[in-house]
């Protein structure tokens, strides 16, 4: 006897299994949720937001990105407020699934967004925009669970060798003298 699937089911079966929502998490875009973490905005909506995404670049070395619904796209310059101070970031012209690349040479941003507590940001050709508030509660634990496999496979002739010691010979044992010369 066939019965049909509860709508309960069938509305979960045909929703989106991430969107786009305030906070930090892995990034909902396809391929990207191993590699970026992204935290958007306290108003996000799938509609409208403004995101900063922290990412395991191809090189292996980590980008923070700006992602946004900005009519006139994601490049340029960005004026942000991070924990009380004022900074103003370029965008660089990086491949990858989000608006922009920012320039961040000497890791302060990066560094501003995993241990701080807020980040007020507006695009600088939007003097009138509201400034998006980003909280960076759960950005350090979000970050690190994104970035646990940016790190370059070392090939086999790089990798340590064993250690060559002889236990026997060069090692101590438990309740007796040490050997000969080893002192």
């Amino acid at each position: 006897m066939n019965r049909p699937l509860p709508i309960i089911v069938l509305a979960l079966l045909t929703s989106p299994a991430l969107a786009i929502e305030p906070g930090w998490h892995i990034s909902p875009l396809s391929g990207e949720g191993d590699r970026a973490s992204l935290g958007c905005d306290r108003d996000a909506t799938d509609s409208d937001y403004a995101c900063l995404a922290v990412r395991c670049e191809d090189d292996y070395s980590v980008g923070v990105h700006v992602y946004t619904t900005r009519l006139g796209g994601d490049a340029g310059r960005w004026t942000m407020t991070m924990d009380r101070e004022n900074r103003i970031f370029e965008t660089t012209d990086d491949p990858s699934p989000y608006g922009a690349r920012l320039a961040d040479p000497d890791g302060m941003l990066l560094d501003r967004i995993r241990h701080g507590t807020f980040i007020y940001f507006q695009h600088a050709d939007d003097p009138h925009a509201p400034f998006r508030y980003i909280d960076l509660g759960g950005s350090f634990q979000s970050i690190a669970e994104a970035l646990y496999w940016c790190a370059p496979r070392v090939p086999p002739s790089e990798q340590n060798i064993a250690p060559d010691v002889d236990p026997d010979n060069e090692m101590e044992k438990r309740h007796e003298p040490s050997p000969a010369g080893t002192q």
